[in-house]
Protein backbone atom coordinates (compact mmCIF):
# COMPACT_ATOMS: atom_id res chain seq x y z
CA UNK A 1 0.00 0.00 0.00
CA UNK A 2 2.81 2.35 0.74
CA UNK A 3 4.17 2.53 -3.34
CA UNK A 4 0.28 3.34 -4.28
CA UNK A 5 0.25 6.21 -1.85
CA UNK A 6 3.97 7.52 -2.78
CA UNK A 7 2.11 7.08 -6.86
CA UNK A 8 -0.42 9.22 -6.02
CA UNK A 9 1.58 12.23 -3.78
CA UNK A 10 4.28 11.76 -6.99
CA UNK A 11 1.00 12.45 -8.53
CA UNK A 12 -0.37 15.49 -6.55
CA UNK A 13 3.04 17.07 -6.67
CA UNK A 14 3.21 16.79 -10.19
CA UNK A 15 -0.45 18.82 -10.47
CA UNK A 16 0.96 21.23 -7.95
CA UNK A 17 4.16 21.79 -10.12
CA UNK A 18 2.53 22.10 -13.55
CA UNK A 19 -0.18 24.88 -11.94
CA UNK A 20 2.98 26.84 -10.64
CA UNK A 21 4.41 26.31 -14.30
CA UNK A 22 1.18 28.20 -15.80
CA UNK A 23 0.68 30.58 -12.99
CA UNK A 24 4.56 32.17 -13.21
CA UNK A 25 3.50 32.21 -17.18
CA UNK A 26 0.74 34.08 -16.87
CA UNK A 27 2.75 36.31 -14.89
CA UNK A 28 5.44 36.50 -17.42
CA UNK A 29 2.80 37.04 -20.38
CA UNK A 30 0.04 39.12 -18.89
CA UNK A 31 2.01 42.51 -18.95
CA UNK A 32 2.70 41.81 -22.37
CA UNK A 33 -0.73 41.09 -23.59
CA UNK A 34 -1.68 44.07 -24.94
CA UNK A 35 1.26 44.14 -27.58
CA UNK A 36 0.33 40.25 -27.92
CA UNK A 37 -3.08 41.20 -28.81
CA UNK A 38 -1.69 43.97 -31.58
CA UNK A 39 0.39 42.22 -32.68
CA UNK A 40 -2.45 39.76 -33.38
CA UNK A 41 -4.68 41.44 -34.81
CA UNK A 42 -2.67 43.63 -37.60
CA UNK A 43 -1.13 40.17 -38.53
CA UNK A 44 -4.31 37.84 -38.63
CA UNK A 45 -7.25 40.16 -38.89
CA UNK A 46 -6.30 42.31 -41.25
CA UNK A 47 -6.05 41.64 -44.76
CA UNK A 48 -2.85 43.12 -46.15
CA UNK A 49 -3.75 42.27 -49.54
CA UNK A 50 -6.52 45.43 -49.85
CA UNK A 51 -5.30 47.36 -47.39
CA UNK A 52 -1.75 48.09 -49.11
CA UNK A 53 -3.20 49.30 -52.79
CA UNK A 54 -5.13 51.39 -50.48
CA UNK A 55 -2.13 52.99 -48.66
CA UNK A 56 0.28 53.49 -51.71
CA UNK A 57 -3.19 55.59 -53.33
CA UNK A 58 -2.66 58.00 -50.54
CA UNK A 59 -4.36 56.19 -47.11
CA UNK A 60 -1.07 57.12 -45.33
CA UNK A 61 -1.95 60.48 -45.11
CA UNK A 62 -5.24 59.05 -43.27
CA UNK A 63 -2.72 57.00 -40.65
CA UNK A 64 0.07 60.24 -40.31
CA UNK A 65 -3.33 62.20 -38.96
CA UNK A 66 -4.74 59.71 -36.73
CA UNK A 67 -1.01 59.35 -35.20
CA UNK A 68 -0.83 62.83 -34.70
CA UNK A 69 -4.36 62.56 -32.97
CA UNK A 70 -3.20 59.40 -30.78
CA UNK A 71 -0.08 61.45 -29.84
CA UNK A 72 -2.07 64.29 -28.71
CA UNK A 73 -4.43 62.42 -26.88
CA UNK A 74 -2.39 60.30 -25.15
CA UNK A 75 0.01 62.89 -24.24
CA UNK A 76 -3.16 64.92 -22.70
CA UNK A 77 -4.71 61.77 -20.83
CA UNK A 78 -1.85 60.00 -19.16
CA UNK A 79 1.66 62.35 -19.39
CA UNK A 80 4.30 60.39 -17.21
CA UNK A 81 4.65 61.11 -13.21
CA UNK A 82 7.29 62.82 -13.26
CA UNK A 83 7.21 64.92 -16.55
CA UNK A 84 9.77 62.87 -18.98
CA UNK A 85 9.84 59.59 -20.03
CA UNK A 86 13.41 57.55 -20.15
CA UNK A 87 14.22 55.44 -23.13
CA UNK A 88 17.27 54.21 -23.72
CA UNK A 89 19.00 56.01 -20.86
CA UNK A 90 17.26 59.44 -22.72
CA UNK A 91 15.12 61.28 -20.94
CA UNK A 92 12.69 62.64 -23.42
CA UNK A 93 9.51 64.66 -22.70
CA UNK A 94 5.77 63.92 -22.44
CA UNK A 95 4.65 64.35 -26.24
CA UNK A 96 8.17 62.98 -27.92
CA UNK A 97 7.82 59.99 -25.98
CA UNK A 98 4.24 59.63 -26.78
CA UNK A 99 5.64 60.12 -30.53
CA UNK A 100 7.77 57.46 -30.51
CA UNK A 101 5.60 55.16 -29.02
CA UNK A 102 2.66 55.54 -31.40
CA UNK A 103 5.13 55.47 -34.24
CA UNK A 104 6.70 52.03 -33.13
CA UNK A 105 3.32 50.78 -32.65
CA UNK A 106 2.25 51.96 -35.92
CA UNK A 107 5.87 50.21 -37.39
CA UNK A 108 4.66 46.73 -35.21
CA UNK A 109 1.31 46.94 -37.08
CA UNK A 110 3.30 47.42 -41.00
CA UNK A 111 5.63 44.72 -39.99
CA UNK A 112 3.08 42.48 -38.98
CA UNK A 113 1.30 43.42 -42.70
CA UNK A 114 4.59 42.86 -44.16
CA UNK A 115 5.34 39.32 -42.89
CA UNK A 116 1.66 38.39 -44.08
CA UNK A 117 2.07 39.38 -47.40
CA UNK A 118 5.75 37.75 -47.86
CA UNK A 119 3.60 34.39 -47.04
CA UNK A 120 5.25 33.69 -43.79
CA UNK A 121 2.23 32.66 -42.20
CA UNK A 122 1.19 30.10 -45.10
CA UNK A 123 -2.92 29.20 -45.04
CA UNK A 124 -3.45 30.90 -41.21
CA UNK A 125 -4.19 34.51 -42.90
CA UNK A 126 -5.88 33.10 -46.04
CA UNK A 127 -9.12 35.68 -46.25
CA UNK A 128 -12.28 34.06 -48.44
CA UNK A 129 -13.01 36.46 -51.34
CA UNK A 130 -16.45 38.23 -50.73
CA UNK A 131 -19.17 38.38 -53.51
CA UNK A 132 -19.46 41.66 -55.52
CA UNK A 133 -22.73 43.42 -55.16
CA UNK A 134 -24.02 42.07 -58.78
CA UNK A 135 -22.92 38.55 -57.72
CA UNK A 136 -25.79 36.82 -56.43
CA UNK A 137 -25.45 33.76 -56.61
CA UNK A 138 -27.11 32.72 -60.06
CA UNK A 139 -26.43 34.66 -63.55
CA UNK A 140 -28.16 37.91 -64.37
CA UNK A 141 -30.31 37.85 -67.21
CA UNK A 142 -31.12 41.35 -68.73
CA UNK A 143 -34.08 39.44 -70.55
CA UNK A 144 -35.65 38.66 -67.70
CA UNK A 145 -37.30 35.47 -69.09
CA UNK A 146 -36.55 36.05 -72.53
CA UNK A 147 -38.49 39.76 -72.73
CA UNK A 148 -35.87 42.45 -73.88
CA UNK A 149 -36.60 45.35 -71.81
CA UNK A 150 -33.84 47.95 -73.21
CA UNK A 151 -35.26 51.22 -73.41
CA UNK A 152 -34.50 53.69 -76.67
CA UNK A 153 -32.46 56.63 -75.58
CA UNK A 154 -35.08 58.79 -78.41
CA UNK A 155 -38.30 57.70 -76.07
CA UNK A 156 -36.58 59.03 -73.20
CA UNK A 157 -38.30 61.57 -71.02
Amino acid sequence: MDPLFDLFSSLVNVIWSLLDVVVNLVRVILPWLPLLAWVGFWTFAVNWAKTLPILRRGGFIGILLLMFVAVLVWAAVAPPENGKHLMLGLSVSNHAGKFIYVTMLTCIALLCGSAQLSGSFGRLVEFPEEPSADDHGHEHDDTHGGHDHSHDVAHAH
